[in-house]
């Protein structure tokens, strides 16, 4: 990869530290809070298509009913009101909105300058104090290009040049003069981390820690363990309630603050990592320590371990076919997402990471899918689709809300013009929370930004 890619008060203090809580009475005490607010939808009624519903069912000749931003309603026998905006979908399909699970849109946005590289904090190997979100420029075009390849929800991470990079932020694809006005209500945060050749090669030339893969994994521990002592000062005053005296209230540090997040696991931890005996040791240090691995990012060899991540029911976020760029990515092959998905609870992603890559999910999705089928494994359609919905969903602690088309879930839904796995296919339509922002045939339901000059137009 290129060098960019390395590239209340005790209450309230909690409340802070995870920046995940769902109650709207603790809203405007959190910090950077969500103010994301779904836009004005009609009652429709999707009918007539072929319908993947991310659960693993497909519905031909299904309906989609979507009423209040929800899924009301879905399969081949679902009545609407009268004042319903009806859409034939006959010949085409439908598909939950895709969701990519690691993106750097609006830290590194388009046009790509340096100005606007903000994703890496190449200041020191941990910077878990750092944010994703307060580098999200909202304007990226970038957003307008996913929406347009059927991309509702994302996770936006830090770079991978740090063992700890900080914290991601998951986002609804949504125009927005704010990043706040894009965040999901209530995800939780997400760690950063990154073992293997960028941390050593960002710091070890200048004789700095780590040096070597000896180091990467000092560091994490040392990191734990200095976090497991903050977790404890806090929690011994906490529990002392009222009879705790303010003076002695510890101090806060955000960097310990994300870490012992993890630790309550109230963060979700996201693992740039390639090799497989890597992941097996990172596995190792949070059994030590006592947090979980939400996801494997990259993770070019995690075939070789499918039936570990399985078990311990971690996913992998992959890419199709990127191989060979780097030593550490030299083992990759196009039947890892197959592969990883195979076993019982394997929780295989197809992840972009790229500003290109995540216009195409489903044709990426389609690649692995394909790769997959001559290696023997006889992956459907409504199994591939979950690689770019209800899987990434579930790494980013969304699933609950969206991620599948199921009734009361979000309304993130897509229209394709055919088979979402076939090269010419393309998305005709894109909901979300039931809103129609997004059609290829209205240009008046396309975002349109003055940095888009220039750009060529997606779909020409």
């Amino acid at each position: 990869m290129s060098s960019r890619w390395l590239v209340a008060p005790l209450v309230t203090l909690l409340l802070a530290a995870c920046g995940s809580s769902t109650d709207p009475q603790d809203t405007e005490r959190t910090p950077f809070a969500s103010t994301y607010q779904p836009l004005p939808s009609k009652t429709t009624l999707i009918e007539n298509a072929t319908v993947l519903t991310g659960t693993g069912e497909r519905i031909d000749g299904g309906s989609v009913l979507l009423r209040d931003g929800r899924i009301a309603d879905i399969g081949t026998r679902v009545s609407a009101p009268r004042d319903a905006v009806r859409i034939d979908a006959e010949g085409r399909w439908v598909t939950p909105g895709l969701i990519d699970a690691h993106s750097h849109l609006g830290v590194y946005p388009s046009p790509s300058v340096g100005p606007h590289f903000d994703g890496n904090e190449i200041t020191g190997n941990n910077t878990a104090g750092v944010w994703a979100e307060h580098a999200v420029w909202p304007q990226d075009p970038g957003f307008d290009t996913a929406l347009a390849g059927g991309v509702t929800s994302m996770l936006i991470l830090p770079g991978s040049a740090n063992l700890f990079g900080g914290r991601g932020v998951t986002l609804k694809n949504v125009p927005a003069v704010t990043y706040q006005a894009m965040k999901f209500p209530g995800a939780p945060h997400a760690l950063k981390m990154a073992c293997g050749e960028n941390p050593k090669r960002v710091y070890g030339p200048g004789r700095q820690t780590p040096y070597t893969r000896m180091g990467n994994v000092y560091g994490y521990r040392s990191a734990w363990i200095e976090a497991e002592a903050y977790r404890q000062e806090w929690d011994d005053w906490l529990a002392l309630g009222e009879e705790a005296d303010p003076a002695d209230k510890p101090q806060r540090d955000l960097k310990l603050e994300t870490l012992a997040g993890v630790l309550r696991g109230d963060i979700l931890v996201h693992n740039h990592c390639y090799r497989g005996d890597e992941m097996a040791t990172m596995l190792e240090i949070a059994d030590e320590f006592g947090y979980k691995i939400t996801a494997f990012h990259h993770a070019v060899e995690a075939y070789k371990i499918a039936d570990l991540l399985a078990e311990r029911e971690v996913c992998a976020a992959l890419w199709a076919d990127w191989w060979g760029f780097k030593m550490e990515a030299f083992d990759g092959i196009r039947e890892n997402i197959a592969m990883v998905d195979a076993p019982a609870k394997g929780c295989a992603i197809v992840h972009s990471d790229d500003e290109y890559g995540i216009q195409r999910l489903n044709q990426e999705a389609a690649k692995a899918m394909a790769a997959g089928n001559r290696a023997g494994l006889d992956i459907a359609p409504e199994q591939a689709i979950r690689w770019v919905t209800a899987n990434p969903a579930k790494a980013l602690g969304i699933l609950d809300r969206t991620g599948t088309l199921e009734a009361g879930k979000m309304a993130d839904v897509v229209i394709w013009s055919g088979d979402p796995f076939s090269v010419y296919t393309l998305a005709d339509q894109v909901f979300i929370d039931g809103a129609r922002v997004y059609d290829r045939h209205d240009p008046s339901r396309q975002p349109q930004r003055d940095f888009k000059l220039g750009i060529l137009e997606v779909n020409s």
